[in-house]
């Protein structure tokens, strides 16, 4: 049996097309066929077959006439529903916007970028409405299920969850999401995969459906550091080349103390700790150490309200006080809300709270890198969650807190599978750097994720 293509990782497809073993056309055949196919509909909003079939004889004519464009030449990629693709809606999971916005005029940049690699983009992927909420639920258009799940329906994380799926059942190799408080991190934490948060402003934002100026950043979700190595090149209009791993030797990884670990799973903890484990065989240096700010951050959160909020608030306003508010996600109005309650002296000392601790941290750290598990538990059921919406903001509130700090201190990171927990479950290993470290950071991770998988 031939295996699917949307279950190999880019460096497997890429060696099989560049070689002429399979041809781009082929590829996007069985890969829409197998999205036509797939059982749960809530994965894909829209399926952009046109385009795909278009690009993918596009490519494949390069290739015949010896003109590839790299590495990436006709593999297929999936989008987060809040990048436009130029002749379809952008709506970010959202019927409201959905009914509102007009078809794209143009390709956000980044979908622009990987175009120019010979990448063919297979459509929209399902979401988090307007991007807020770490779980992955969505009304409107279906929660996309956790394939990996073998007792009960768990939910994928979010808010890039149709992003998760999609490479975690095999129909895309690589998928490409946004990541405010941790919404790249985490479904690939929930779904065996490994997501790559990048520095905020390491690629243009162009065309990309906004929730949090200050936060914003964008990420592939794939199946290997490689994989997410050549992405990363491309959306900053690189050329992707061969990585350089560096060996864990080389490395001094600081775990935190504080914050981090307080209500962990003993399974995810036990998973992150024999990981570490691995590491310190392979000569990585490992320092346990408290990282004040942490502590700091969530008291600063609790008093003034979180800067995630505040600015959704504000962009917010409008819809979720006026008379469509009833439209949207009752979840996703009940957090943004509390925005009113932020006042601009409070988003004032927040910002200037974020820059002193952010200092402060980058002095603490300096050149190493830091790591803790991506989230404190594995991918949980989904029933509880749709009935009963205080458990739904309790989940949501302790998903979101180990990535947020990163996301709040402006780090990079990456998420690397390190073992199961409950229930056959992942447990992700996320590991980070400081802002505009990314190289250091992806250069670490091709280093160690051997390591950290146990592989």
């Amino acid at each position: 049996m031939v295996q699917s293509y949307g279950s190999m990782s880019i460096a497997q497809l890429s060696v099989l097309i560049q070689s002429g073993h399979t041809d781009p056309v082929t590829v996007i055949e069985q890969i829409l066929e197998s999205i036509a196919s797939f059982s749960d509909d809530a994965v894909f909003i829209e399926v952009t077959s046109e385009r795909a079939i278009r690009e993918a004889k596009e490519s494949s004519k390069r290739l015949h006439d010896g003109r590839s464009l790299g590495l990436l030449e006709g593999v297929p990629v999936a989008w987060k529903d809040l990048f436009d693709l130029e002749g379809t809606i952008t709506s970010a999971g959202s019927k409201l916007l959905r009914r509102d916005h007009a078809p794209a005029a143009a390709d956000a940049a980044v979908v622009a970028r990987l175009a120019l690699t010979g990448m063919v983009s297979t459509g929209r992927v399902n979401m988090s409405e307007l991007a807020f909420s770490g779980l992955g639920l969505n009304p409107h258009f279906g929660t996309p299920l956790n394939p990996l799940s073998r007792d009960v329906d768990r939910i994928p994380g979010g808010s890039s969850s149709g992003s998760a799926v999609a490479v975690a059942a095999g129909l895309v190799p690589v998928s490409i999401g946004s990541d405010t408080s941790g919404s790249v991190r985490i479904p690939a934490a929930f779904n065996g995969l490994i997501g790559y948060k990048a520095s905020r402003g390491r690629y243009p934002m162009q065309g990309i459906y906004p929730l949090a100026d200050s936060l914003d950043s964008l990420g592939p979700l794939a199946r290997s550091v490689q994989d997410a190595w050549w992405i990363d090149a491309a959306m900053r209009g690189a050329t992707p080349s061969v990585s350089a791993p560096c060996p864990a030797s080389a490395l001094e990884i600081v775990i935190p103390t504080n914050v981090v670990f307080d209500g962990a799973g003993g399974d995810v903890v036990e998973a992150f700790e024999l990981a570490l484990d691995r590491l310190s065989v392979a000569g990585a240096k490992i320092v346990r150490e408290p990282i004040p700010a942490l502590t700091e951050l969530l008291d600063t959160m609790a008093q003034y309200g979180a800067l995630v909020t505040a600015e959704a608030y504000a962009f917010h306003e409008a819809r979720i006080i006026g008379p469509d508010a009833g439209l949207i996600d009752r979840r996703v109005v009940k957090r943004a809300l509390a925005g009113q309650k932020i006042t601009m002296p409070d988003y004032v000392a927040l910002l200037a709270a974020r820059r002193r601790m952010t200092g402060e941290v980058e002095a603490q750290i300096g050149s190493r890198l830091v790591a803790f598990p991506t989230v404190a538990h594995v991918a949980p059921p989904l029933e509880g969650l749709e009935k009963d919406e205080d458990a739904f903001f309790a989940m949501n509130g302790k998903t979101l807190r180990n990535t947020s700090l990163g996301s709040f201190l402006d780090w990079c990171g990456i998420s690397i599978p390190c073992g199961t927990g409950e229930a056959g479950m992942p447990v992700g290993f996320l590991i980070s750097g400081l802002r505009g470290q990314d190289e250091t950071l992806l250069s670490a991770a091709l280093g160690i994720e051997g390591i950290v998988r146990g592989s």
